[in-house]
C-alpha cells in the first residue's frame, strides 16, 4: 500500500510542495524557542550582573519578538495541517476504497457518543476530529478520533481547582447492521461489571431494567460483560460467530473494545493513544513509511466490515 501511495506523482509533487511550508513552519518555531530561551538567559544575567533593567529590556525584547513570530507562524501551521489531511491523507485513502471520505474538522456528534450507551459517564468536554466514512460492500460505516473528559473540583485554601479525567480517548467506529434493535445490548470490558451494573441503577439513558446476559461461549463471557433488556434479542445479535469474531476483533488490539448495538447501528470504542493523520512539523514529509500508520488504522476499521460479516443480511430493516 505504501509503495503505491508514495510512487504515486501527483501526491508526490503535493508533498514536495508542503515540504516547503513544513520547513518554514519549523524554522520559525526553532527560532521562536531560541528567542524564549535567550529572554529568560538576558533576564539572569542582568539580575547577576546586578543591572536589572537590562535584564528585564532584554526579556522584554527577546520575549515579545519570539511571541508575535509564534502567533504569525500558528496561522501558516493551520492551513499547512488541513492541506495535509485533505491533499494527502484523503487521497491517499482511495487506495483503500474509492467511497471513504475524510472530513477534517467533522468528527462523531457528541450526542451520539452518549446514545451509543458505551460510556459509564456523560462527558463535561468533549473533542473529536477527523471523521472519515464510506461504504464497504452493502454496509455504511464511520468512524471519527474522541477525546471525551469529566471534571471533578476539589477545595484548598488557594481555592477551587477543577482536575480533568478521561472517560475516553480513540476511535468509535459505527455501521449499519441492517436491524432496527427492540432494545439496546451493549458489551462491555469484564472488568467494568460491577460499577456498570450500579450504573445503570443511577442514570437514565434508555437502559431501563437491563440485566446481565449469560452466553455460551466462556472465554467471551470471561473477556466481556453483556446487558440488555432482552435476553432473547441479545443471543439472537450475538450467536456463536458473531462473538467469535469480536473476540478474534480484540484479540487484534492492545486494549479490550466496547460494543453496543443501537436501533439499527453497532458501535466499537477502540480506545488508543495516539492522533492519527496529523501533519509532522519537525521531521521530514518525505519519508517513505510516513503514511504507513494512518493507512494502517483505516485499513483496519474498513476491514471490520468483513471481519465481522456486517454485509451478510440476515435480518432485514423492519
Amino acid at each position: 500500500m505504501d509503495s503505491e501511495i508514495n510512487t504515486n506523482t501527483a501526491l508526490q509533487e503535493v508533498l514536495n510542495t508542503l515540504e516547503i511550508d513544513r520547513k518554514k513552519i519549523a524554522e520559525t518555531y526553532k527560532t521562536c524557542y531560541i528567542l524564549f530561551g535567550l529572554a529568560f538567559v538576558l533576564l539572569i544575567v542582568g539580575f547577576f550582573i546586578r543591572i536589572p533593567i537590562i535584564g528585564f529590556l532584554g526579556f522584554a525584547a527577546s520575549g515579545i519578538t519570539g511571541i508575535v513570530m509564534y502567533f504569525q507562524i500558528e496561522d501558516t501551521a493551520v492551513k499547512y495541517k488541513v492541506a495535509y489531511k485533505t491533499n494527502v491523507v484523503a487521497k491517499a485513502l482511495k487506495n483503500i476504497n474509492e467511497s471513504l471520505i475524510l472530513t477534517p474538522q467533522s468528527g462523531l456528534p457528541e450526542y451520539e457518543f452518549i446514545s451509543s450507551e458505551l460510556f459509564t459517564t456523560k462527558p463535561d468536554r468533549y473533542k473529536t476530529q477527523d471523521l472519515i466514512s464510506g461504504t464497504n460492500d452493502k454496509t455504511s460505516f464511520w468512524f471519527a478520533e474522541v477525546h471525551a473528559e469529566y471534571k471533578t473540583e476539589t477545595r484548598d485554601k488557594n481555592g477551587t481547582k477543577t482536575h480533568w479525567h478521561t472517560i475516553f480517548k480513540g476511535i468509535v467506529f459505527v455501521a449499519d447492521f441492517n436491524k432496527n434493535f427492540e432494545v439496546s445490548t451493549v458489551v462491555r470490558p469484564k472488568g467494568y461489571g460491577e460499577a456498570f451494573s450500579s450504573w445503570f441503577s443511577k442514570n437514565v439513558f434508555s437502559f431501563g431494567n437491563s440485566e446481565v446476559v449469560e452466553l455460551e461461549n466462556t472465554e467471551f463471557d470471561n473477556k466481556f460483560a453483556t446487558y440488555s433488556r432482552n435476553q432473547i434479542e441479545a443471543r439472537y445479535i450475538l450467536t456463536p460467530a458473531m462473538m467469535e469474531r469480536i473476540l478474534d476483533l480484540n484479540s487484534k488490539c492492545d486494549e479490550t473494545i466496547s460494543v453496543s448495538f443501537i436501533s439499527s447501528k453497532m458501535y466499537i470504542a477502540f480506545p488508543l493513544s495516539h492522533n492519527y493523520f496529523e501533519a509532522p512539523i519537525h521531521s521530514t514529509l518525505l519519508d517513505p513509511d510516513l503514511l504507513t500508520n494512518d493507512i494502517s488504522i483505516v485499513k483496519f476499521m474498513h476491514d471490520i466490515v468483513h471481519e465481522l460479516d456486517l454485509n451478510t443480511r440476515i435480518w432485514g430493516k423492519a
